[in-house]
């Protein structure tokens, strides 16, 4: 069925005492993935890097957004860019991994020369090309910006400032100083569902009970509350877990517009970047932060990763169960819990007003 088969009906806003979840042909078929693209991706900010990896000039991070390839680099003049990894001769690419230290970005199809601020430089053997003008041309920027050490982009010029975006979280931060804490390592999934498949289940505690007994142990349920701000939601419990694990205080999981969540416990921060590989396919990259000086690190990455894997297991199974059933023509889309689904809501809502603007 076509994803324009009613818009007036599937992109209106709705109530959340009235709403009903997206349509399954929002999550399948490859004119879901293009809508998406073009209507989300393409318009909105992006976790790519973190500033540790771009601390001097000639540093360099590579990364996509709605398929396009992008470079970030810190120039010469110290100045962070996030330049276009397409070689403005035939396309080629300008960087295959991140790097340090680079004076130049030289294209590995024909040689072609930039300068870290993506001016060309030289071209090798182009002097009998009429009319070449070399210091025309210079590769295109999207947006960047940083916040506590975290680096976003956005190829869209008329998306909300990053500032706008992550509005109130600074404040509910409180004292935990992530913007200080230091990368430890990096885990990736990759999981048989729509990027929306994934997303969905990560706003919601209301399958807590249900799919996850470790962790709900560790939550107070009946305390877990979901807050919904323009472009962001925050889930938060209270948090028991003894010293093997995080100790006591405040689980905090924040999910970012459009494919960003932040999960903060006492000494430890996750970012999880949901990127779609396809229309029923995506990765979700883990990245693990710490106290610079924390001790026995590697002990408390240990314990960390083993249980954020059980219940990255745990969801991974049934969000695949969840996209056969998506697919599987049976769904018809169902009332949303007004108490436990209202961080679904807000971002079905986000999808809606975003299809809606969509050219």
């Amino acid at each position: 069925m076509s994803t324009a088969a009613n818009p007036v009906a599937d992109f209106a806003p709705q109530p959340l005492a009235q709403a009903h979840a997206l349509p399954a042909r929002f999550y399948v078929g490859a004119e879901s993935e293009e809508l998406d693209r073009r209507a989300v991706l393409a318009r909105n900010w992006q976790l790519l890097a973190h500033a540790a990896q771009l601390a001097e000039p000639g540093d360099h991070v590579i990364g996509e957004i709605a398929g396009v390839p992008l470079l970030l680099a810190r120039g010469a003049d110290r100045e962070l860019r996030a330049l276009h990894n397409v070689c403005r001769h035939r396309a080629g690419p300008l960087a295959l991994c991140n790097g340090r230290g680079a004076k130049r970005l030289r294209c590995h199809y024909h040689g072609w020369t930039y300068a870290l601020d993506g001016q060309l430089l030289s071209a090798p053997e182009m002097q009998d090309a009429s009319n070449f003008d070399v210091g025309a041309i210079k590769l295109p920027q999207a947006r960047v910006a940083s916040w506590r050490g975290l680096v976003f982009a956005t190829l869209d010029e008329r998306a909300p400032a990053l500032a706008d975006l992550l509005d109130g979280m600074d404040a509910r931060l409180g004292d935990h100083d992530i913007g200080h804490y230091a990368f430890h390592a990096r885990e990736s999934y990759d999981i048989a569902c729509n990027w929306k498949t994934y997303i969905d289940n990560y706003l919601e505690g209301y399958h807590v009970p249900h799919i996850h007994p470790q962790l709900n142990r560790m939550l107070d349920y009946r305390s877990y509350v979901v807050e919904t701000s323009r472009w962001h939601s925050l889930q938060h419990s209270p948090l028991e877990s003894g010293d093997a694990l995080y100790g006591s205080g405040e689980a905090l999981y924040w999910f970012v517009w459009p494919n960003t969540m932040l999960n903060v416990m006492p000494g430890r921060m996750q970012t999880n970047r949901v990127l779609p590989l396809g229309p029923e396919r995506c990765r979700i990259v883990f990245d693990y932060y710490y106290p610079p000086d924390a001790a026995a690190l590697a002990e408390h990455h240990r314990r960390d990763q083993a249980f954020s894997d059980l219940v990255q297991r745990e969801d991974v199974d049934m969000c695949e169960r969840v996209q056969r059933g998506l697919a599987s023509g049976s769904y018809v889309a169902g009332r949303l819990n007004p108490l436990r689904e209202n961080g679904v809501h807000h971002f079905h809502e986000l999808l809606r007003e975003a299809y809606q603007a969509a050219p």
